[in-house]
């Protein structure tokens, strides 16, 4: 049995700044709760807001690590009470609410999904937030169904690598913006049909020539401000527009009638602060549906570059630069 220490080594977002905040601290090694697992971590993926949390604007929600961190992969190595699902040694993977930047981390057992066959575990790791938004936001919010098309702005990030993917083999067909040639050929090599270079087109003029007028179903939505007109100009009828981030800020002037002559469904969500038994019902969903389609070599996570735990700054760094095509993931 792996000997569990006392403390551990973990990053501690010392002030709301940069990246040069983040700094490597021993810390108590977090024990397992009822229904919980203490994980082993062996890698982390690096997420957007884990950014944000570094610079003070999207605190942990109550109760939960103070340790940025949002998805792990590593090997279970204690059991809570009444914790059941997994059994010590299995090699998990697990979306968390935080500590994830850590040697060792608690996520809730039915949080957790078996590291899909032919992964890595750097590969792992960068599967739980992507693919937990994804599939919640793309396929129940945006309802999403074969035949049907979908758009997904920031195509070469991690969730937009992972919504190409899984859209794609269930059926879609994808369309995504993206801003570089490089990133609009990865794009395209990933599934989608066309892959449009923001810099240089507008997607809205584009894509109605691709679908001849008819417009888009589903539209995931991280950037914000001035796409959100633009978004409803170029759904399709009963189309819905799922907005999960907000990079060009959260206000815009909407011109309201086009929503209702469309008949639109302007949505969206978080993860982070959703219940337990919600995040539980989404892995279900992506172990059922998702897990197949990775453990085939047809869905794959997008690795870009791994960091050790202790140069998360350079992580971020690298993250802010915005020229990462899939993830960025820290090593233990």
């Amino acid at each position: 049995m792996t000997s569990i220490p006392s403390s551990m080594t973990a990053i501690a977002i010392t002030q709301p700044g940069g990246p040069d905040v983040l700094r490597p601290l021993t810390m108590p090694t977090p024990a397992p709760g009822t229904g919980e697992v203490l994980i082993k971590v062996e890698a982390a993926g690096v997420n957007r807001p884990d950014v944000l949390q570094r610079k003070g604007i999207y605190p942990p929600p109550p109760g939960a690590s103070e340790i940025p961190g949002l998805e792990i992969a590593g090997e279970v190595v204690a059991l809570g009470e009444n914790a059941s699902l997994w059994k010590i040694g299995d090699k998990i993977c697990a979306l968390v609410a935080g500590g994830g930047y850590a040697e060792y981390c608690v996520v809730h057992e039915t949080n957790a999904l078996p590291v899909p066959a032919g992964l890595t575990m750097a590969e792992a790791a960068g599967v739980p937030e992507t693919f937990f938004t994804v599939w919640t936001n793309v396929f129940e919010r945006g309802a999403l169904k074969p035949g049907e098309s979908l758009l997904v702005h920031g195509g070469s990030s991690g969730i937009g690598t992972t919504a190409i993917q899984i859209a794609s083999q269930l059926g879609s067909t994808v369309y995504t913006t993206a801003g570089s040639a490089g990133k609009c050929a990865a794009c395209e090599g990933l599934g989608a049909k066309r892959a449009i270079n923001y810099r240089e087109q507008e997607f809205v003029e584009v894509l109605k020539q691709e679908t001849g007028n008819i417009g888009i179903n589903v539209i995931l939505d991280m950037v914000g401000g001035d796409y959100i007109q633009r978004n409803i100009k170029v759904a399709a009828r009963d189309g819905r527009i799922v907005n999960i981030a907000y990079l060009n800020g959260s206000k815009a002037e909407v011109d309201f009638m086009m929503v209702m002559l469309k008949r639109l469904t302007l949505t969206g969500s978080t993860l982070r602060i959703r219940p337990t038994a919600e995040k539980a019902a989404i892995a279900s969903a992506l172990r059922e549906t998702v897990w197949p389609l990775i453990e085939t070599g047809r869905v794959r996570p997008q690795l870009f570059r791994k960091f050790p735990l202790a140069h998360a700054s350079e992580a971020h760094t690298l993250m802010e630069t915005s020229v990462h095509i899939g993830k960025i993931v820290l090593e233990i």
